[in-house]
């Protein structure tokens, strides 16, 4: 009897060194992550060399088209059903107009170059169709139009111009054999690195910097040399991830968000886990903006016209005054993803403070918005003192504001162009547009530390966001509302 108990309990014993071993020696270290985020990152599809399968010649850009709808019919439809195409969103029901209202570059107005329909030649650079003509309707429905290089092609080969076609100097043959990869951070930031006129003018986190970043530049492009594609994940060339400084609402099923990938409390600490109710990843991770090309946080159109010394970051005569910024914190705002309000062409500016183009959705008393981080460009811009509207007007071409600095001509033409009357008399007030802040992710290592909020010189304006003072002075829960 004892024999057999003895061997029973050998056995058990043998039976849990076989289990807790390996759980011993596998088991997640304290500095492991509470979630794997690895899991959630999609592998790149496989991608076809295409350098011996496009034949020539291709004498025009809608050539190149041709040749890639043969064996991908379906692309162009697809695109043509974007906003890269479209350049505007599905109308929207908004509180302060009485028919539905679609916004996007192709028909509203922001506070850096004013309006993409003023310089038709330039700003269609970055639209991703060819043969647009000054002032005359684009006709979207031509899938030869496309441009299939401008996502696709080595950015070594290729290159944008005029009108959205490409250089004059580009070798089509060379740019379409050069296809054979994913879209890379060359791809998407010709256009998206340089919004607004110029390297990191628009957004400040997004600039010519994150071309080839270090780790302390954003953790995702430099540690890990991701692609845009690995967060901006994309399906049948619907890619994911909108702005919504030129959108009012936005489908949650559209966007993207750290939770894509990382769990909502991935810190091993629970004090930080409770932040994570009413504060945005993006403001502890993006302490600060422009960490290496400075951005423009304002503009005055009032000044341009005057012959005075002229400098990229200070003054041009065709733009008028500026204020670059580098390496500051940004403006933080409550933000459900959603904006309260987008300036619509037409709409009435506010008499008694600044107009805002776009203001962010959300409040210490919605349960859906955070803290969230957002470089603000303030901007002195033209509008009609007989209407209260802003003006939009016509800076390149003949006659244009460029040509003769003549702003009364600009907003005839603008008129004529555009179609929204003009009074004959303007005046210039100020503006404001929030962008939000997304990329520059910094490693856990350079992110906020509770007295870069907390105490006496913290960055938060707590009675701003809604808080009686600061949460951890007056002995209330930060998540509390």
């Amino acid at each position: 009897m004892k024999n057999k108990n003895f061997l029973w309990l050998l056995g058990l014993a043998g039976i849990l060194i076989i289990v807790i071993v390996p759980l011993v020696l596998f088991w997640p270290k304290g500095d492991t992550p509470r979630d794997d985020p690895w899991k959630h990152v999609a592998e790149h599809p496989v991608h076809t060399d295409h350098s011996a399968i496009i034949e020539g010649p291709l004498e025009t850009p809608q050539d190149v088209t041709r040749a890639c709808l043969e064996c991908h019919p379906e692309a162009a439809r697809e695109i043509m059903q974007t906003t890269h195409w479209t350049w505007e969103s599905k109308p929207f029901d908004v509180p302060w107009r009485d028919e539905p209202v679609t916004i996007g570059k192709i028909n509203q107005i922001n506070n850096f170059c004013i309006s993409t329909q003023g310089n038709q030649r330039l700003c269609m650079t970055c639209h991703i169709g060819y043969g647009w003509q000054e002032f005359q309707s684009y006709d979207f429905s031509k899938a030869e139009n496309v441009d299939c290089l401008a996502c696709h092609a080595d950015m070594n080969t290729y290159a944008k111009s005029e009108y959205g076609n490409p250089s004059p100097d580009v070798d089509l043959l060379a740019a379409a054999r050069s296809v054979g990869g994913p879209p890379t951070r060359n791809n998407c930031g010709k256009c998206h690195f340089n919004g607004g006129g110029g390297n990191g003018v628009k957004h400040g986190d997004l600039d010519e910097s994150l071309y080839f970043p270090g780790e302390n530049l954003d953790v995702h492009m430099g540690r890990h040399d991701f692609l845009c594609i690995d967060c901006h994940k994309t399906s049948h060339h619907q890619i994911k991830g909108r702005l919504v400084a030129d959108n009012y609402r936005i489908d949650p099923a559209e966007q993207v968000a750290c939770t894509d990938c990382h769990s909502e409390h991935p810190h091993e600490d629970e004090r930080i886990n409770e932040h994570t109710a009413s504060v945005a990843c993006q403001t502890c991770h993006i302490p600060a903006l422009a960490l290496k090309n400075p951005t423009k946080t304002y503009w005055d159109w009032s000044t341009a016209g005057q012959d005075r010394p002229e400098d990229h970051f200070t003054y041009l005569k065709i733009k008028g005054s500026f204020t670059y910024e580098k390496d500051f914190a940004p403006h933080y705002v409550w933000f459900n993803g959603n904006l309260e309000y987008r300036y619509l062409l037409g709409d009435p500016i506010n008499p008694d403070g600044p107009t805002y183009i776009n203001k962010p959705a959300g409040s210490i008393d919605d349960p859906t918005a955070k803290i969230f981080p957002f470089k603000v460009h303030v901007a002195n811009q033209p509008y009609d003192t007989v209407y209260n509207y802003l003006l939009a007007p016509i800076t390149a071409g003949e006659d244009g504001f460029w040509t003769n600095f003549d702003w009364d001509q600009a907003f005839r033409l603008a008129e004529e162009r555009i179609g929204l009357p003009y009074s004959g008399h303007y005046d210039f007030t100020e503006t404001w547009m929030y962008w939000p802040s997304t990329h520059m992710v910094q490693p856990k290592e350079n992110a906020l530390l509770c007295d870069d909020c907390h105490g006496e010189n913290g960055r938060l304006d707590w009675q701003a966001l809604g808080y009686p003072g600061d949460p951890i002075e007056w002995g209330g829960r930060f998540d509390a509302r």
